[in-house]
């Protein structure tokens, strides 16, 4: 089986999107940001969401994609390409480091906003997310007790499975900006993962 085969075996997730081409810059400047955002990752351009292989002009595609990359992502997103064969189709293989640098993306209605990869999903971004971002590439350490603030967050989580964060607003009583905080550190500390599921993101429980 050829490399290129092997890595579409792997499916669509945190690390690997497919696009069967590029017709709005706009659109791909998102997953762009999102994978410098989170763990960096690979755009396979020239394969279908089902991983059929359709190939694509690679000089076109990489015309498209520098100008989603330079234009429409602010700061500009750095990455590497190739071009790989299969057969009689060309696939365009867009690597992105992850990045030290936050990186918005513009939109179709022109704002500039954040985007992160969730799974297989490119999201935009909100003040949890932001604030993880600011802790993944920080210092933050796991304590050794927490605080009841962070307890009582826990609890909620732990009683409704999977919730959204306006319901946690609403439940907990505290301040918008402290739930942000303390669902960020939670989910660095890695005992709160989450999830994007109806065009929502949902938290819960990792570990008790």
């Amino acid at each position: 089986m050829s490399e290129l085969k092997q890595l579409i075996r792997q499916g669509e997730g945190l690390h690997l999107d497919f696009k069967f081409r590029i017709d709005d810059q706009k659109k791909i400047a998102k997953t762009l940001a999102a994978f410098a955002n989170s763990e960096g990752g690979k755009l396979l351009v020239g394969v279908k969401d089902n991983g059929k292989i359709v190939g694509v002009n690679p000089e076109e595609e990489y015309y498209m994609v520098e100008g989603a990359a330079q234009m429409n992502c602010q700061p500009p997103v750095s990455f590497t390409s190739d071009v790989w064969q299969e057969g009689h189709h060309l696939v365009l293989i867009v690597e992105v480091p992850k990045s030290d640098v936050r990186h918005k993306a513009r939109g179709e209605d022109k704002r500039w906003r954040t985007y992160y990869r969730v799974k297989d999903n490119t999201v935009a971004g909100n003040k949890v997310l932001d604030k993880l971002w600011a802790h993944r590439r920080g210092s933050l350490e796991k304590p050794n007790s927490f605080s009841d603030s962070e307890l009582e967050i826990i609890k909620l989580i732990q009683l409704n499975e999977r919730i959204r964060i306006s319901k946690l607003y609403r439940d907990s009583g505290f301040k918008k900006g402290d739930v942000d905080r303390i669902l960020a550190a939670l989910i660095h500390w890695e005992l709160v993962g989450f999830e994007f599921m109806e065009d929502s993101i949902y938290y819960y429980l990792r570990q008790e």
